[in-house]
């Protein structure tokens, strides 16, 4: 793959390399996929050179007039060589702006670049995750002093950039996620039965999305879920990699919650849609996300949300859910029970996570995206009479 981009724009000679290897992970994919495609689809987007992993399909149409250059890239990601061979590909595709959409940055990168950080997780809880918040504080620090712009997910996010990296406030651009218009809800009394059947569940459940690491606080979950009455329905926890399933199956049967408690690999995000929308209600008990995508997606089908007090949590939910202290096993139990014998917090809940959801959208964060690459390139002199943005 190594098309050519089409005509330069009239307008602009902005040029911007998009680095998508992990454009398959799960939210760090996720924000890369909305993004791209948003941007594929904007009035005015710059040109795109995409690296994507080796033998990927193209993640959106190839826009009218052909201005996404498409190049593979096999750098492993947290590699040695990802470091000079994106600086390299840049210089070769004549990138005026690299957008790296997680903490990882090169170094000597020839154009200004523009980091996306999604949270500050290894440091926070560096001493679960040792080796990998080194690495995380090393790459963190360079691309807050490497990046001529930050981009923050969240309020949460900026906040920890400042007070744990001391990044330059004035670099920081705040820019929520958006959520893809496949999360909607269904009408009332509506389930996706085929899908939900075909992987193996059964109505009421709580739904779980998300990976079995420390902070997101699944002990707790599992012990709250054990004190509730078996007939208020099992929980499913979606989101987990194989290698994770047989520890958690083993959390699972000292609690006695064998029967109880079905165990799901990542599912196709095709299929994501359904499983929430046949939720019960999604419980998010991390102690601390830097976002929060599963509650916006779920909000946006209409499911109800439970979801933890701190970090980014509570900027996503705002008053459409519930949200309670997640170290006390007490409040989580309380608060599934809640949910689970008063369909009118239900209802009201399906009414209002729709409306907070359409706040957040892929369109606006493209928009407000593209504006920050400008600053990038305006700010490196490279744009002509444009004047240097931002401090």
């Amino acid at each position: 793959m190594t098309e050519g981009v089409g005509r330069p724009r009239a307008e602009s000679r902005l040029r911007v390399g998009l680095d998508a290897r992990k454009l398959d992970d799960f939210g760090i994919g996720t924000y890369i996929r909305g993004l791209l495609g948003a941007v594929a689809r904007a009035p005015a987007p710059p040109e795109l050179v995409v690296y994507l992993p080796p033998g990927r399909a193209r993640p959106v149409p190839e826009p009218a007039d052909g201005a996404i250059a498409w190049r593979e890239e096999a750098a492993r990601p947290y590699s040695g060589a990802e470091l000079w061979r994106l600086a390299v590909r840049a210089r070769q595709d004549g990138v005026t702006v690299f957008h790296a959409p997680h903490y990882v940055c090169p170094p000597l990168l020839p154009c200004p670049a523009v980091v996306t950080i999604h949270d500050l997780i290894h440091l926070r809880f560096r001493q679960r995750h040792p080796g990998a918040s080194l690495y995380a504080h090393v790459m963190l620090r360079l691309a807050a002093w490497r990046a001529a712009r930050l981009i923050a997910v969240s309020e949460s996010t900026r906040r920890d950039l400042e007070t744990r990296l001391r990044a330059s406030p004035g670099k920081i651009r705040v820019i929520p996620n958006g959520v893809d218009p496949a999360f909607r809800a269904l009408p009332d009394g509506v389930l996706p039965t085929e899908t939900l059947a075909a992987l193996g569940l059964r109505t009421p459940y709580f739904l779980f999305v998300g990976n079995p690491l420390p902070h997101k606080n699944l002990p707790r979950l599992l012990d709250a879920f054990a004190g509730l009455p078996p007939a208020l329905g099992s929980l499913v926890l979606a989101g987990i990699p194989r290698r994770a399933q047989l520890t958690l199956t083993h959390d699972c049967a000292r609690r006695g919650l064998d029967a109880r408690v079905t165990i799901l690999a990542p599912v196709p995000a095709a299929t994501m849609p359904a499983l929430y929308q046949g939720a019960l209600a999604l419980v998010s008990p991390s102690l601390w996300e830097g976002f929060g995508l599963p509650a916006l997606e779920a909000m946006a089908c209409g499911t109800p949300v439970l979801a933890a007090d701190r970090g980014a949590l509570p900027e996503v939910v705002g008053d459409a859910g519930l949200l309670v202290d997640p170290t006390s096993v007490d409040a989580l139990r309380e608060a599934m029970y809640t949910l689970a014998v008063q369909p009118s917090l239900r209802a009201a809940l399906r009414v209002a996570g729709p409306a907070r959801a359409r706040a957040f959208s892929w369109r606006h964060v493209a928009e407000a995206t593209i504006a920050v690459y400008r600053e990038a390139w305006q700010g490196s002199g490279n744009a002509g009479d444009a004047g240097r943005a931002g401090p």
